[in-house]
């Protein structure tokens, strides 16, 4: 039994890499994409069809509502009863997306204490706050709830932080997919393009009343509400994605020890060298 974790900036070509490496080990994948969780959400968060998965089985996506309140910690303990089912079964899993945190929070011994005292932090600014967590999960700096929650939970006296790198599975490879900065960027751009030639608009309108935390910070949607002409709500959606890559490259590089890839082929003949316990 084998697992395999896929990750990388957005619009790198995760989702494709995943599909081929499930056919060619007979997995199952699991998804670690903080927004692909809820049901709604499909075009403006990239999110694969059921005519993609190509007859690979697919958990931890469409499981919630926007309309529903889903945290690292929830996270945590759905994908793992499924990962841990997949080992006793002796079925290989392969975890994809660009959420760090959701896949060390998986992997890793991170424990969470809920429902500390926020009044700690009065004194601070949004500002101090995001400052203080910037490199350990994206926020948005303007949800001071979430920006306290998120603190205190790297404050608590059993806080993950403490046992980041006590992996928890065995045979496991961590492998991290990236390209050229230009290339990613022009990637970016295409795809942004291309969800409101699909429709993007017509997809918010549909659910762009329901009050909701997760439309309020979802880039490709937060967007939507502003005051701007579509030109230029296009390309602030563009601007943010790209500042959100950057970002999750910088997380991966302090936060996750990842072999780096550019293409298919070479992860499959790492993946095959690989000197795993069992042998592939």
């Amino acid at each position: 039994m084998k697992i395999i974790v896929i990750t990388g900036p957005t619009a790198v070509g995760k989702t494709n890499i995943s599909i081929k490496l499930a056919k060619q080990l007979n997995a199952e994948i699991i998804n670690a994409d903080s927004m692909q969780i809820y049901k709604e959400l499909n075009i403006g968060v990239a999110k694969i069809q059921e005519s993609e998965m190509d007859n690979i089985k697919h958990h931890m996506l469409n499981i919630k509502s926007i309309k529903d309140n889903y945290s690292v910690f929830d996270y945590q303990k759905d994908a793992r009863i499924i990962l841990e089912n997949n080992i006793k079964n002796n079925k290989n899993t392969i975890i994809v997306g660009g959420t760090g945190l959701y896949i060390k929070a998986l992997l890793y011994n991170y424990e969470f204490e809920e429902n500390k005292n926020d009044s700690q932090f009065l004194e601070l600014s949004n500002k101090e706050i995001y400052d203080k967590i910037n490199n350990v999960i994206d926020v948005d700096i303007n949800n001071r709830r979430r920006l306290v929650r998120t603190l205190n939970k790297l404050n608590s006296n059993h806080s993950f932080v403490n046992k980041e790198n006590e992996l928890l599975y065995k045979n496991i490879i961590f492998i991290g997919i990236n390209m050229d900065r230009d290339k990613l960027y022009e990637n970016i751009n295409k795809r942004v393009d291309i969800m409101f030639e699909n429709n993007l608009l017509e997809e918010f309108e549909n659910f762009k009343n329901i009050n909701s935390r997760i439309l309020k910070t979802a880039i490709g949607y937060k967007e939507l509400y502003l005051d701007l002409s579509l030109e230029e709500k296009k390309e602030l959606i563009k601007k943010n994605t790209r500042n959100y890559a950057k970002r999750q490259l910088t997380w991966f590089k302090n936060k996750m020890d990842l072999k780096w890839f550019d293409n298919y082929d070479n992860v499959l003949n790492y993946i095959k060298e690989f000197k795993w316990k069992s042998g592939l």
